[in-house]
């Protein structure tokens, strides 16, 4: 019997998986799963033993990208050698809808322990399973009301993003890879190892978490009339790699600098100040899939 540790965060999404709970701990056990289920806290500090005490064949993560991205660096940090499975149940669930796991087969794949190797970047200490990012658009998810997201999803970040429109304003940035440095007078950048982002399907279609190699997205400074045709294009699904307004790039690593003051974004989650040095780790993480 495959024995499972559920870790679930209460408040995620609009806060009803609670109410879901019993349907999940169904679906695992009646495919011949032992599920045992920790509730997340703010602080939780007991999870690395309750973890320990359980020994599991595996890890459940049931949440949004923040709650993803806590169990991640928990098993890297740890040296836990089990496989994460992901059930989205945030306002964002950016990885496991880029990974379409919200079906009922993947339920019959993590009881029969179908797995895979994929990349994971890392910044200081700290690893991201899907994207690193800073601009004036990526605080946008800092100051949306909890209240707010709960009630309206991820119609809250637009309508945010809307009203500070007419306060955006170009950054200096100069970034490094491992075959080049330039520099570009912009309004945000983005890392990712997926191709989903901000609930944008193909922000960059091109994203591979197998590949060794993150992708960077530039979007440069331009007038109002074309970052909205760009954003557009972003919900429509287009690729806008090739777009004048931004920037493409491939690499192992990035270095990302700014002449300013800039705060980054890990996975939904405050990062570190700029300058940072993004790095490509790959095959580092074993997932249910």
């Amino acid at each position: 019997m495959k024995k499972l540790v559920l870790i679930y965060n209460p408040v995620s999404g609009k806060a009803i998986f609670k109410t879901r709970l019993d349907e999940i701990i169904f679906k695992l056990q009646s495919r011949g799963c032992m599920v045992i289920p920790y509730r997340t806290t703010p602080e939780n500090s007991d999870i690395l033993d309750f973890i320990k005490l359980a020994a599991p064949d595996g890890i459940i993560a049931a949440g949004g990208d923040g709650t993803v991205h806590e169990v991640v660096n928990l098993i890297m940090h740890a040296e836990l050698n089990i496989p994460m499975g992901i059930i989205g149940t945030g306002t964002s669930n950016d990885f496991a809808t880029f990974l379409q796991l919200d079906t009922e087969e993947y339920f019959d794949r993590i009881a029969a322990g179908k797995t895979m190797k994929i990349d994971l970047g890392k910044v200081g200490e700290q690893y991201f399973i899907n994207v690193v990012s800073a601009g004036m658009v990526t605080s946008i998810a800092h100051e949306v009301d909890t209240r707010l997201k709960n009630a309206f999803g991820k119609m809250a970040y637009y309508v945010h993003g809307l009203k500070t429109l007419p306060q955006f304003r170009a950054l200096d940035l100069t970034v490094r890879t491992e075959n080049e440095v330039f520099h570009e007078k912009a309004f945000l950048f983005l890392v990712v190892n997926s191709s989903v982002v901000a609930s944008f399907k193909n922000a960059a279609v091109q994203a591979s978490i197998q590949d060794g190699v993150m992708d960077l997205l530039i979007m440069k400074q331009c007038n109002m009339k074309d970052l909205m045709v760009v954003t557009t294009e972003l919900l429509m699904g287009k690729d806008i790699s090739s777009r004048k307004e931004v920037v493409y790039r491939q690499a192992a690593s990035f270095e990302v600098e700014c002449t300013e003051k800039l705060t980054s974004d890990i996975d939904g989650e405050i990062g570190p100040d700029l300058p940072l040095k993004i790095e490509t780790v790959p095959k580092a993480f074993e997932i249910f899939y």
